[in-house]
């Protein structure tokens, strides 16, 4: 018995040394040597160095100078970090139907000069709820608005978007899209920042607008 009891102990020890500490501290060195950037959380700064976001994580952007996300389930108020996750809702489900639907009412309001139909990524959530892409059609779709928001021709502005473009991983895989958080901040870094547009009070205390002019999430 005794036998058999050091030889747990010193398993248990070897393992929690080997896979506790010896491995994630050369994991975690590694990552820092090759790819610092992503190992940190691609961390994005604006035009005075600040850090306003992650690459990684989408923003909530509600200024008329901005172009918008998708909408987010993440978290009670949306594009919450820490609850990643989509609504889970079906399509025969009337809470998303209901808010497909006053999302499509707003989107059209906010912007009458778009044409086409409003895309179907700007209403719909993605299953992290944190998906900082769109398509270059739901870009443009935005785009008048945007323009006229910040009183510049609409081809400037479709110049930072073409600019910011990425195209598919390995060249084959996935579509053509460009990061929402980047392009407002190149947006920014050439045309300035937009006046701060006014905060709306709303009924629900649990869901108040905020300032758009400034990130919604900020990492600290």
């Amino acid at each position: 018995m005794k036998n058999v009891f050091g030889i747990a102990v010193r398993t248990t020890v070897v393992t929690l040394i080997l896979t506790g500490i010896i491995y994630p501290f050369v994991m975690t060195g590694l990552a820092q040597v090759l790819f610092p950037w992503r190992a940190n959380g691609s961390l994005v700064t604006d035009e005075k160095g600040q850090v306003v976001g992650s690459e990684l994580i989408a923003q909530g952007f509600s200024n008329p100078a901005y172009f918008q996300p998708r909408p987010s389930a993440a978290g009670e108020k949306g594009y919450d970090a820490t609850s990643s996750s989509g609504s889970n809702l079906g399509p025969t489900s009337k809470k998303l139907q209901d808010r497909i639907r006053d999302d499509l009412k707003r989107l059209k309001a906010e912007n009458p000069e778009a044409t086409g139909p409003v895309p179907a990524e700007l209403v719909t959530t993605s299953a992290s709820g944190l998906d900082p892409h769109l398509s270059p059609e739901a870009m443009l779709w935005q785009l008048p608005r945007v323009a006229k928001a910040r009183d510049v021709a609409a081809e400037r502005v479709k110049a930072v978007v073409d600019a910011n473009m990425e195209g598919r991983t390995f060249g084959v895989l996935g579509e053509r899209r460009v990061n929402v958080l980047l392009v407002n901040l190149a947006l920014d870094r050439q045309f300035g920042r937009p006046a701060a547009f006014p905060v709306q009070e709303k009924t629900d205390k649990k869901d108040r607008a905020i300032d758009s002019a400034l990130f919604t999430e900020k990492i600290q």
